[in-house]
Formats: structure tokens, C-alpha cells, sequence
């Protein structure tokens, strides 16, 4: 098990961050008896709770191995893959709940989503060579762009159909996740794990973790902050969305 560095400032950082988030949604959702209306706080708190363990794994160095590529030595947090994993998943239902997307939408966006976390996983671990990292890395960019593609277009139409509030909150979040995601992989090619090293290790943790505070704590916040917008959406329509 390796030592994390200077960079666990960051971590613990991440850590309580997460770790107050999920009790700020603990108390949030406290009392909503509303069953459709529980999902949502369900799902923001996990997400908050998945991401506070992985973050205290990282911090204590077991979600830390290190990976020899060209004879340099790069440090390699796949704690962070794994909450991504479970995580980004979570946000993608979260959003597509509150759009009443169909259940294929839903699986379109996971099964994409478990594609680019996966080959991103492959991109970081592998020690062949620092050509072979950035060719994974640009297969899992192309999946994200997929995922992002589908999800303007998808949860669009999807949140036609709610009410102009209910709209513009999924509006909001859904372009909240593609600026945040977009820029996960622009760290990580000019971070220590693309091998380039313009940004280094130190700078690149804080990077990774102010993008997941504000892509979960931040997202879960937004999501969160009306009960009244959660009341119009889960009753804005009479019928399950059905598959497309």
C-alpha cells in the first residue's frame, strides 16, 4: 500500500466535504414521506456516502497503487475510478428520474457511462507504454462524449413534457454535469496519469476534487433545494415513463 504525499490534504479535504454533504441530504430528506419523492434523496446520499469512503481510502493510501510506465513512476488513485463507478451512475438516474426519461434512455446512459469509467480504469492502470494510456484514454473520451451527446438530446425531450419549473431545474443540472464532466479529461491527459505532467500531482488531486464536490455535494444541493419543485415532478405526470 503506498503513502499519499502532500496531496492528502486534498483528500481529507474531499472527504469531509463529502462526509457534510451526506448528512446536510440526511436532514434534508428528513420527515419526506413522499415515496417517489424518497428516490431522490435516496440516491443524492449514497452518492455523497459512496464518494466520502472512497475519498477516506484515498486519504489513508488504500485507493493508491503505483504504476511504472517508460521507467517513471506515476501514482495512480483508482479509489477515484471506483467511486466513479458507483457514483456517476447514480447521478445519471438522479437526473433521469427528475426528467421521467424511459427506462431504455436510462440504460443507454448507465451502460455508456460503465463504458467510459471502464476504459478509463484500463487508461490509468495500464504500464505499457505512455502511448497505450493516452489511446484508452481517448477511447473513454469518445464514450463521454457519446454519453454527453445523448444526454442533451434524450433528457431534452424527456423534460418537455414537465412543468416549466420542473424543466429548467433539470436543464440546469443536466448542463451542470456536462461542463463538470467535460473537464475530468482535460486533467487527467495534462495531469501526472496522461503521462504530460503539466499539471502536477498535487494540483491534480485538488482539480479531481473540487470537480467531485461540486459534481455531487453541488449537484445533490441543487437538486435538493425545493421541496416543491421534487412535489411538481413526481406528480407532474400520472403514468411511468415507458420505454422509448
Amino acid at each position: 500500500m503506498a503513502t499519499p504525499g502532500s496531496e492528502s490534504i486534498w483528500l481529507w479535504l474531499g472527504t469531509a466535504g463529502m462526509t457534510l454533504g451526506t448528512l446536510y441530504f440526511v436532514a434534508r430528506g428528513w420527515g419526506v414521506e413522499d415515496a417517489e419523492q424518497q428516490r431522490f434523496y435516496i440516491i443524492t446520499i449514497f452518492i455523497t456516502a459512496i464518494a466520502s469512503a472512497a475519498y477516506f481510502a484515498m486519504a489513508t493510501g488504500f485507493g493508491l497503487t503505483q504504476v511504472t510506465v517508460n521507467g517513471q513512476v506515476l501514482d495512480i488513485y483508482w479509489g477515484r475510478y471506483a467511486d466513479w463507478l458507483f457514483t456517476t451512475p447514480l447521478l445519471l438516474l438522479d437526473l433521469a428520474l427528475l426528467a421521467r426519461a424511459s427506462k431504455n434512455t436510462i440504460y443507454t446512459l448507465v451502460g455508456l457511462d460503465v463504458l467510459m469509467i471502464g476504459t478509463g480504469v484500463i487508461g490509468a492502470l495500464a504500464a505499457s507504454s505512455a502511448f497505450v494510456r493516452i489511446v484508452w484514454w481517448a477511447i473513454s473520451t469518445v464514450f463521454l462524449l457519446f454519453l454527453l451527446y445523448f444526454l442533451l438530446r434524450a433528457l431534452s425531450e424527456a423534460a418537455e413534457r414537465q412543468t416549466p419549473e420542473v424543466r429548467k431545474l433539470t436543464t440546469t443540472l443536466r448542463n451542470m454535469l456536462v461542463v463538470l464532466w467535460l473537464a475530468y479529461p482535460v486533467v487527467w491527459i495534462l495531469g501526472t496519469e496522461g503521462t504530460i505532467g503539466i499539471i502536477p500531482l498535487y494540483w491534480e488531486t485538488a482539480a479531481f476534487m473540487v470537480l467531485d464536490l461540486t459534481a455531487k455535494v453541488g449537484f445533490g444541493f441543487v437538486l435538493l433545494r425545493s421541496h416543491s419543485i421534487l412535489e411538481a415532478a413526481t406528480q407532474s405526470t400520472g403514468a411511468a415513463p415507458t420505454a422509448d
